[in-house]
């Protein structure tokens, strides 16, 4: 029932061009920045264990290889086919790819489509394009030369992101900045840059002002929810702390992405159930968590959130072995939860496998209006 369905992937980012050693490989495994010396090596981790399990037969080897086997495997292969051979394992037909992390040393999405076969769509980050125009604009040119930006990225992007959870949290003020309040925090900013500060947004109030000026443009709005790697104050990642901006914004007809959001899946899914415009999943949190356990965090984000609100998502970022593995512990995980839904009475085959097509891809067709998909129906 979920094996051969294919997966529409609403949040990920490009995958590396070049070789890597390691220690390279080892940092983009999981959140850790890297290997060290006294947790050890970063293939001892659930994600870790899970590409030598799961990747390793795609690229011809035992399952369960030694890391430098399997290293040497993926050397010996070359990087666009170890690419082309997870990305096609993995079953994803199209990619929403968040473009505004390590711009340049990712692939593009028409690059990463080129691999997979499958589509890809833009997701424009927002607080990438605020750092690109104060860089080169004084404070007064700052506001409009972004919502000139942004209404440009409409037009052939498929969402806006933020991550105003790593930035200044998610406890954000609820209304519209004005406009002197945003050209007195862009004056601020900019000074701190010419001071020789690096450029990086960590204002609310510039924060809020790029939200609005998305919600304006009516595409969906992403936001990072949950865990991150160690630049992310975690107790500031509560979705829960989004609440009076989905109040604020439950009427304007523009989706509101919730990602990740392990550990608080519970709390994201108790807002997909009181906010029509709230989509949530758990990508990221699948793959690190484990086998048995991506089944229980999935059935925990589905204790609250309606079928409709939840979506599918890798956050595939630098390895394409993170997109296979990320796919596959979604697959298992769902098919669990569906077969023991079903198996207790709770609910009927039908409905299972019309959830299943609606989280796998149909919903994101909707919200993202990717066009048609198949029908939710039996």
């Amino acid at each position: 029932m979920v094996d051969l369905l294919p997966l529409v992937d609403h949040h990920c980012h490009g995958v590396v061009r070049e070789r890597l050693d390691r220690a390279a490989f080892e940092s983009l495994l999981c959140e850790a920045a890297a290997p060290g010396r006294w947790h050890g090596r970063l293939f001892d981790t659930q994600v870790g264990f899970a590409v030598r399990r799961l990747c390793a037969p795609v690229l011809g080897l035992e399952a369960h290889a030694a890391p430098d086997e399997y290293l040497d495997r993926r050397a010996e292969l070359g990087v666009d086919e170890v690419t082309r051979r997870l990305l096609a394992a993995a079953g994803i037909a199209e990619f929403l790819v968040d473009t505004g992390f390590l711009q340049g040393a990712l692939t593009t999405p028409d690059e990463l489509a080129a691999f997979s076969g499958g589509a890809a769509h833009e997701v424009v980050r927002l607080e990438s394009v605020a750092e690109d125009v104060i860089s080169g604009h004084n404070a007064a040119a700052f506001a409009p030369t972004c919502r000139a930006r942004l209404v440009a990225a409409s037009r052939t992007a498929i969402a806006f992101k933020s991550i105003a959870a790593y930035r200044v949290g998610l406890g954000l003020e609820a209304d519209r900045p004005s406009d002197a309040a945003v050209f007195t925090a862009a004056a601020r900013w900019s000074a701190e840059v010419a001071a020789g500060k690096p450029v990086r947004l960590h204002d609310e109030t510039l924060v809020r002002f790029l939200i609005w000026t998305a919600v304006d443009l009516g595409l969906p709005i992403q936001f990072h929810v949950g865990l991150g790697d160690a630049d992310t104050d975690l107790h500031r990642a509560d979705p829960l702390l989004l609440m009076p901006l989905l109040r604020a914004t439950a009427d304007r007809n523009v989706p509101i992405m919730l990602l990740h959001n392990y550990p608080f899946h519970r709390h994201a899914g108790y807002l997909a159930q009181v906010f029509d415009h709230v989509f949530v999943d758990v990508g990221l949190a699948l793959q690190n968590v484990g086998g048995g356990g991506a089944a229980r965090v999935l059935a925990e984000l589905l204790e609250l959130a309606p079928i409709g609100s939840v979506l599918f998502s890798t956050d595939g970022c630098g390895l394409p072995e993170l997109f296979h593995v990320a796919a596959v512990r979604f697959r298992r995980a769902l098919a669990v939860v569906l077969d023991a839904e079903s198996a207790e009475g709770n609910w009927s085959r039908a409905d299972a496998r019309r959830a299943a097509r609606m989280i796998a891809g149909g919903n994101a067709h909707r919200a993202y209006r990717l066009g048609p998909s198949a029908p939710p129906t039996d």
